[in-house]
């Protein structure tokens, strides 16, 4: 069982990694001789995100007695300078929110949203087929984007730092410049076509005569002129004045159809969390036209009658259980999902216990189901690429953020709004082209996500908190597209039915299976002997790319002290606290 002490810290004596500047925070040695890996640990307040630069913020901010919410929108538009591939003004996404004072949690969507002129087909070519081109490269990829008015509306309700205050941070990185990592340079090289075709892109991310190297300046002058114009006149600067006048030409120009109107009338929105339980403890996480939190409760929900402690981490029976009810719960997200302003989405039905066990019922404990006999379930009532981006945060006080946001595919579209520094999203490419086709990824999309004007786009970003006894005790959440779902699903199943810290929870190899197409992937570590006894289970075994980026934080509610791990998948992430 996970198991913090005071005494297990100071008895440690060993300090693996000193945090520059943070005297009270440490990564040291504080559980038993046989954990192999162990987190970060503070007294305080604790920041996990992908960037290190953007996690210093957030504690910068902690430190000053801002709460995780001030943290959270710091963090936010920091990452719009220092991880551009990811982090973002011209994309959206969704932020869950724990008030300590009053024990509630609440879902802020901030999900980007069609334009209101976007038609069913507009993504179909000639001969009726879905063109790619259109929903990814083209000016009707763009989605009316979101961060800007999400991260305001956090701060209004949530928060005590003005929006000025919480911009302060990222205006003089994309001012002063930030170094280029090894990361980011690679990125930046790996993407050249991409950023290349739009020549303000060009400008920005590239040499005159090469590419940035690492440890050269990369300075971002327009951007920096327009998070000064949020800072001045709030989020109205972004949705009705010249930036939004900038970015309605440059997807006009690109061919897209977003009109002055569509930004305008953007709103983010507070919705219900998607709650469920687990062994003895909450679950709370995004609704739709969020699918994670939904499919998240449903698969633990199918997995909460098996043994799967007693079973083993990545056993040959446990994957092939994870991967059962991984089937089930896509299939029906390819039926019911979509966004729940425009189609009724029968959330109750899906996450009730009792539709749970009528689903494990079709389960062969010894046999892998093909995909093609299993159907949507019968119940009443499409893709963020590897490059979203996602951070955890935790303040003394014990409020909570998990927030997840994306510009879709790295880079977006690569279209920078010339005049404004702002990489456009891709997200159009979100909704099912051709309802009932899969997409390039496999995942299948139904009339619930077809394209509409207004209609925000089904995503798999599912930002997490765990409670125990009403109190937060794992907050966390990835990137990793179709994988977001069953990547922030091991992480929450490795604490509770294993025992792992947060650390070893995060290393692990990670499976994924989504209905569609019909194969189990793995990454690199499980051993011949458990893919030996899975393929003769009946199941296609694929070795893939490794699998998310989880940002995560334990609460441990014995000591109060803040656990947590950046993934080591992702080059640069970082957790740190004080």
């Amino acid at each position: 069982m996970i198991r913090t002490t005071r005494r297990a810290i100071l008895a440690s004596g060993v300090s693996l990694l000193a945090l520059a500047g943070i005297a009270n925070a440490q990564e040291v040695a504080i559980y038993s001789g046989m954990d192999r890996i162990h987190p970060v640990w503070a007294e305080h307040g604790m920041v996990a995100s992908q960037e290190a630069v953007a996690t210093r913020v957030g504690v910068r901010i902690l430190e000053q007695g801002g709460n995780a919410v001030d943290a959270g929108v710091a963090v936010a538009f920091a990452l719009a300078v220092t991880l551009p591939r990811a982090g973002n003004l011209g994309g959206g996404g969704f932020m869950m929110v724990h008030d300590a004072e009053s024990g509630e949690t609440a879902a802020i969507d901030y999900r980007e949203k069609a334009p209101k002129a976007a038609e069913r087909d507009q993504f179909l070519g000639k001969d009726g087929e879905a063109d790619s081109e259109l929903s990814r490269y083209h000016g009707l990829a763009v989605g009316v984007p979101g961060t800007v008015a999400g991260m305001a509306l956090a701060l209004e309700k949530y928060g005590t730092m003005s929006l000025k205050e919480a911009l302060q941070p990222a205006i003089e990185l994309a001012e002063k410049g930030i170094t280029v990592t090894p990361a980011l340079a690679d990125s930046l090289e790996g993407l050249e076509d991409r950023l290349r075709k739009w020549p303000s892109s060009e400008k920005i991310f590239f040499k005159e005569k090469g590419f940035y190297e690492p440890g050269d300046t990369l300075k971002q002058a327009d951007l920096a002129a327009s998070l000064k114009a949020i800072a001045e006149g709030g989020p109205k600067a972004f949705y009705e004045g010249p930036i939004a006048e900038k970015i309605v030409k440059a997807v006009k120009d690109a061919g897209g159809n977003m009109a002055m109107e569509d930004l305008k009338s953007y709103e983010a929105k507070v919705r219900e969390p998607v709650k469920g339980t687990y062994r003895g403890y909450g679950i709370a996480s995004m609704p739709p036209p969020s699918s994670g939190g939904v499919h998240i409760v449903e698969i633990l929900n199918i997995l909460e009658a098996y043994p799967i402690g007693f079973l083993g981490s990545n056993s040959a029976e446990t994957i092939h259980l994870m991967a059962e009810a991984m089937k089930r719960a896509y299939a029906d997200r390819s039926e019911y999902l979509g966004d729940s302003d425009f189609v009724d989405v029968p959330i109750e039905a899906l996450t009730d216990k009792a539709y749970a066990a009528v689903l494990r019922e079709g389960i062969d404990r010894n046999r892998a189901t093909p995909s093609a006999s299993i159907k949507p379930g019968n119940v009443v009532a499409p893709y963020e690429s590897d490059q979203t981006t996602h951070f955890s945060i935790v303040d003394k006080d014990g409020n909570a953020v998990s927030n997840t946001y994306t510009i879709n595919f790295t880079y977006g579209t690569g279209y920078v709004a010339p005049g404004t520094g702002i990489l456009l999203n891709n997200e159009m490419d979100d909704f099912s082209a051709k309802p009932g086709v899969p997409n390039a990824y496999g995942l299948i999309g139904g009339e619930a996500n077809a394209v509409e004007g207004g209609k925000r786009p089904l995503s798999s970003m599912s930002p997490t908190i765990v409670t125990k006894d009403g109190k937060p005790w794992l907050v966390t959440g990835s990137p990793g597209g179709s994988r977001i779902i069953t990547t922030t699903l091991q992480v929450i199943m490795n604490m509770i039915d294993h025992g792992m810290n947060v650390a070893e929870a995060t290393v692990t190899p990670r499976v994924h299976h989504q209905w569609l197409p019909d194969e189990l992937r793995i990454e690199e570590g499980l051993s011949p002997d458990t893919l030996a006894l899975l393929a003769a289970k009946g199941h296609t075994i694929s070795l893939e790319e490794v699998m998310g980026s989880t940002q995560s934080i334990h609460l441990d509610p014995e000591t109060g002290y803040r656990l947590g791990y950046s993934d080591p998948r992702a080059a640069g992430a970082l957790t740190e606290g004080y």
